[in-house]
C-alpha cells in the first residue's frame, strides 16, 4: 500500500509531463500528484520507523528487509537512523540527556550567547526552517555521513594499528576487532551502520541516475526536491511537537521517570482519520512510548483502551502546532520547557 502508489504517482508526473498541455496547466495537475508523493513519503518514514522498532512485522529479518527499502525510498539509512532514534526512547522527559530533535539549550545556556547568537538560535528554530531542514536532513545528511563515517571509520583504525605497532604489543592490535562491535548510537558508529550507509547510498544514487534519465533531471528533480522537502518538514513537525509543548515533561537525570516520560512527555495529535492513516497512527503517541513494540496497525485499539490512564498526556490539535514551535528552551531548574519571550520577561 505504499510502493505501489508512490510507483504509479511517479508514472502520473511522466504522463503530465508528455501531455500536449500549455505548461501552466501542467504545473496546476503536478500539485496534487506531488502532495499525495509527500503523504505517502511520510507514510513509508512511519512504516520505516516501526521497522526500526521491529513491530512492523513478527519476524526481525522482515523488519529489517522492508525498512531498509522504506529508507532507500526516503533516501535515508534506516539501521543508523533507528539505533538514533532508539536512543531517543531510553531517555524521553530525560532533557538533561536528551534534547530533542533540534538540540534544545537550557535557559542558562542561551542567556550566555551573545545577542547575535540568540538570534540565530531563534531563526533556526523558527518553524519556517522545516523545509531548507527538510531539505538537508534527506537529500544532503545522508551523503556527507557516509563521507564521515568512512573516515572516521578508516582513520580510527590505522591509528589503532599504528600505536600497536610503535609499542611492538601486536596482541592489542586484536581491540581492532571491538571498533566493529561497538553498541551506542549514531550513523556510522559501528561496521553494521556504515554497511549499511553504503548500501542505502549506492540504491539512493543510482535511483537517482535512473530517475533522472528517465524523467530529465530538470523534471525530476524539481519534483523530487518539493516532495523529499515537503515530507521531511511533516515528520520532523510532527516528531517535535510530540516532545516540545507547553506543560511537556521536561526532567533531568536525578528525577527522571521513563513512564512519566512516556505519558506526560508524548503529546497524541488530534488529526483527521485521512491524515492518521498517511501517519500510521503516529499520533497516537504516549501509547508508542510506554510500548514501542505495539505495531501502528493497533496503535489506536490501544490507545483507547487504555485511554483512562492517560489523561495526563497532552491532546494537540492542528490548531496548537504552531505555538509548540515557541517551546524552544529547557529551564533545567524548574523542570520544564519555556519560552524565548518568557525568559526575556522575566
Amino acid at each position: 500500500m505504499t510502493f505501489v502508489p508512490v510507483a504509479l504517482l511517479w508514472w502520473s508526473v511522466a504522463r503530465i509531463d508528455q501531455a500536449s498541455w500549455i505548461t501552466s496547466l501542467k504545473i496546476f495537475a503536478l500539485i496534487p500528484v506531488l502532495g499525495l508523493l509527500a503523504l505517502f513519503s511520510s507514510r513509508a518514514f512511519s512504516l520505516m520507523h516501526d521497522c526500526g522498532h521491529n513491530s512492523l512485522f513478527s519476524s526481525r529479518w522482515l523488519n529489517r528487509s522492508m525498512g531498509f527499502s522504506l529508507g532507500v525510498l526516503n533516501a535515508i539509512p534506516q539501521y543508523p537512523w533507528s539505533r538514533d532514534h532508539a536512543f531517543h526512547h531510553r531517555h524521553n522527559g530525560n532533557w538533561q540527556i536528551y534534547r530533542g530533535p533540534i538540540d534544545v539549550l537550557t535557559v542558562r545556556e542561551f542567556q550566555a550567547l551573545p545577542k547575535q547568537s540568540q538570534l540565530f538560535y531563534a531563526i533556526s528554530r523558527h518553524w519556517l526552517m522545516l523545509f531548507p531542514g527538510g531539505f538537508y536532513y534527506l537529500i544532503i545528511k545522508p551523503r556527507l555521513t557516509l563521507v564521515h563515517a568512512l573516515v572516521d571509520f578508516i582513520w580510527s583504525i590505522f591509528m589503532e594499528l599504528l600505536d600497536g605497532v610503535r609499542k611492538k604489543n601486536f596482541a592489542s592490535l586484536q581491540s581492532i576487532s571491538t571498533r566493529v562491535r561497538l553498541h551506542h548510537s549514531g550513523y556510522g558508529s559501528t561496521l553494521g551502520e556504515i554497511i549499511d550507509l553504503i548500501a542505502n547510498n549506492l540504491f539512493v544514487l543510482t535511483g537517482w541516475v535512473l530517475m533522472s534519465k528517465w524523467l530529465g533531471p530538470g523534471l525530476f528533480w524539481s519534483c523530487y526536491s518539493i516532495v523529499m522537502t515537503v515530507s521531511a518538514a511533516i515528520f520532523i513537525c510532527i516528531f517535535f511537537v510530540q516532545h516540545n509543548f507547553n506543560g511537556s515533561y521536561a526532567h533531568g537525570t536525578d528525577d527522571w521517570s521513563p513512564l512519566l516520560g512516556a505519558v506526560e512527555g508524548s503529546s497524541n495529535l488530534d488529526i483527521p482519520e485521512w491524515l492518521n492513516w498517511f501517519f500510521a497512527d503516529i499520533s497516537f503517541h504516549s501509547i508508542h512510548h510506554l510500548c514501542d513494540r505495539i505495531p501502528n496497525y493497533n496503535l489506536r485499539a490501544c490507545h483507547l483502551t487504555n485511554k483512562h490512564l492517560l489523561q495526563d498526556s497532552k491532546n494537540l490539535r492542528i490548531g496548537d502546532i504552531y505555538d509548540c514551535f515557541d517551546y524552544i528552551l529547557w529551564d533545567s531548574e524548574s523542570q520544564k520547557l519555556t519560552t524565548i519571550a518568557a525568559v526575556k520577561i522575566s
